[in-house]
């Protein structure tokens, strides 16, 4: 059975975006972005809601000519993945390996869960609040950065309760730290 992880990059109080809907402050220094692409070297298939889909669907095209050596990385391990997208609005996707899906639905999850033979990431904040919310999360891997925002998209769920066990911590030199945990109530 596949590990599904949630990871995301988030300020200090909480949030992925600002209450602008900005995320500028949360960019990756080459050190941080590494150890992102050292968590992303394991998985198979990404899920995504439509907004960060549609974000990170700019890795496809991008041309890495001048990019650094960890960029260039990312974008290959990022390409190579297979990738689920949640929308109500898509129904055609703008990447390879990707196809769209009208509606999360959790025991579709689980037996992806169950079929799969590499790990999986779910992204974005509201998709991966269902996961958490259904207990199909196995593990958390928060990057926090050195910001506090003041309000916008949280990363964790409201209402959900989640019992964790603390696996590993990072300490940056730019002050992100890396906090990763198994969820104890998971269906794993």
């Amino acid at each position: 059975m596949a590990t599904l992880i949630y990871s995301s990059i988030a300020s200090l109080d909480g949030y992925i975006a600002d209450e602008d809907g900005k995320f500028d402050w949360s960019m990756p220094d080459p050190e941080v972005h590494a150890a992102v692409n050292d968590v992303m070297r394991s998985i198979g298939t990404h899920l995504y809601g439509r907004r960060l889909y549609e974000t990170m669907s700019a890795w496809e095209t991008l041309d890495l000519t001048d990019e650094s050596a960890v960029a260039r990385d990312f974008a290959e391990v990022w390409r190579a993945a297979d990738k689920i997208v949640y929308s109500t609005t898509l129904t055609t996707a703008a990447t390879a390996h990707t196809r769209i899906e009208p509606r999360f639905a959790a025991d579709d999850v689980a037996a992806l869960k169950a079929n799969a033979h590499r790990d999986l990431l779910i992204g974005g904040a509201d998709l991966a609040g269902q996961a958490l919310a259904a207990g199909l999360v196995d593990e958390i891997q928060l990057f926090l950065c050195p910001v506090v925002v003041g309000g916008g998209t949280a990363a964790l769920p409201r209402g959900v309760r989640l019992d964790l066990e603390l696996l590993d911590e990072r300490r940056f030199a730019s002050g992100f730290v890396n906090l990763h945990y198994r969820c104890v109530n998971s269906r794993h």
